[in-house]
């Protein structure tokens, strides 16, 4: 299941005003490296390529609630190292509530 239909409709048409980032080779070959060293399952290549894209295009945040192949202590580190062998840089990769500031009286 791929979520809730109306949700993804909404999110997408607030997308539209964003810049998408391309899917070139030297995202496609990283991909394939993040995979393999990485361990994500084929079936989660939509993960490593997300991770790819904001690495690869040098993105500042990586927001997301994906903590099994993305906001992992491990797969951070692991992904660092990686990147670091290959002169790429390494987003901050966090979920929503830590980017957010604590609301007053929580």
């Amino acid at each position: 299941m791929a979520g809730d239909p109306d949700a993804a409709k909404k999110r997408l048409g607030i997308l539209k005003r964003f810049a998408h980032l391309d899917l070139n080779p030297t995202v496609e070959k990283m991909a394939q490296v993040y995979v393999e060293k990485l361990k994500i399952p084929r079936k989660a290549l939509r993960d490593a390529v997300h991770l790819t894209v904001a690495s690869v295009h040098s993105v500042d945040y990586l927001v997301t609630w994906n903590c099994s192949h993305i906001a992992n202590g491990e797969v951070i580190r692991k992904l660092m190292q990686i990147n670091m062998s290959h002169g790429i840089k390494t987003p901050i990769i966090c979920t929503p509530e830590e980017l957010m500031p604590k609301m007053k009286g929580e």
